[in-house]
């Protein structure tokens, strides 16, 4: 049997260690010396480790691969836009730990705890990006059908979550002499600009989209046609992911104005979804197309740091 070099990276202990030194390097030419962006690179690390931990703990890939955590410093390092905003990291860090609990109540009606933890996460999602609540109804909705979950207990313990990080802002306002502050935050949710209004989007960040949609449907074609190797446990938590990366795609349709923390969204349930086809898909064809995403990963990343916000 063949041995390409796809397989030989995917599978190797050092690819995670090469691509954290990549994305070290990606953020020193993004301006991580002679610009504030500590505060983001220090979240990008913590995310990165936690999407080490959710593809343990879950095992995401039925073999020994790191290829889920590079995928998303792959990515997230490309979309060089999103490094100034902490919102934008607090979202995916946010989104990454809700996932990291809400597969641990899998068929445990009773695992309030776990809940409860994993939309404390939406709620501190919300914090900065609250229209991140449009998604709570279609988590409720996997909690019954994927996670299997769903009960009467759970559900009040995942409104106690979300409710959690508003009991430390909220006393933070009312302290600072602003308490009208929770009113304001949520009258957001009623605010809607023009649909599909997709010329608000610069040239990088649609170019970035498409790729990252290409990544996602690769990754999702793969996986639907050879999910029968996998366990029940794992084809429920990659149709979780799918479901949450069409809603994420449905919602830059709509309402374009929320793309950064859509696709830093995307890029968490994409991760694994192009690092499960990375990692098991051991073709002739899989090896050249591995080295075409590199190749256009490397190229969108050199156009994205030449973006006059980037420039230093």
């Amino acid at each position: 049997m063949i041995t390409y070099p796809q397989t030989r990276i995917a599978q190797s202990r050092w690819t995670l260690s090469f691509t954290a030194v990549y994305a070290v390097l990606v953020c020193l030419a993004a301006g991580l010396v002679t610009r504030p962006l500590w505060v983001q690179v220090l979240l990008l690390c913590i995310s990165a480790l936690m999407m080490v931990e959710l593809n343990n703990s879950n095992s995401l890939i039925r073999i020994y691969s790191r290829m889920v955590s590079c995928s998303f410093l792959v990515m997230t390092t490309m979309a060089t836009f999103l490094l100034p905003s902490i919102s934008a990291a607090i979202v995916q860090m946010a989104g990454i730990g809700f996932f990291l609990y809400f597969f641990r109540a899998y068929q445990d009606q009773s695992a309030t705890g776990w809940v409860f933890a994993a939309f404390f996460a939406v709620g501190l999602a919300s914090i900065p990006f609250v229209q991140v609540l449009f998604f709570v109804p279609v988590l409720w909705v996997l909690m019954a059908t994927n996670v299997l979950a769903f009960s009467a207990r759970t559900f009040f313990a995942s409104i106690l979550g979300m409710i959690g990080p508003y009991w430390f802002v909220g006393a933070y306002y009312v302290f600072s002499g602003d308490p009208a502050y929770l009113a304001r935050h949520f009258m957001e949710l009623a605010q809607f600009e023009p649909i599909f209004n997709l010329a608000i989007l610069d040239q990088h960040r649609l170019i970035t989209l498409a790729f990252v949609l290409c990544l996602a449907m690769v990754g999702s074609v793969h996986f639907l046609l050879y999910s029968y190797l996998d366990k029940i446990r794992t084809r429920m938590i990659y149709e979780t992911f799918i479901t949450i990366d069409v809603c994420c795609i449905a919602f830059i349709l709509l309402q374009p104005q929320h793309f950064d923390h859509l696709l830093s969204m995307i890029i968490v349930t994409t991760s694994p979804l192009i690092g499960h086809y990375l990692g098991l898909s051991h073709t002739k064809i899989s090896n050249i197309f591995f080295f075409i995403i590199i190749a256009l990963a490397l190229i969108i990343t050199i156009y994205n740091l030449w973006m006059p916000s980037m420039l230093f």
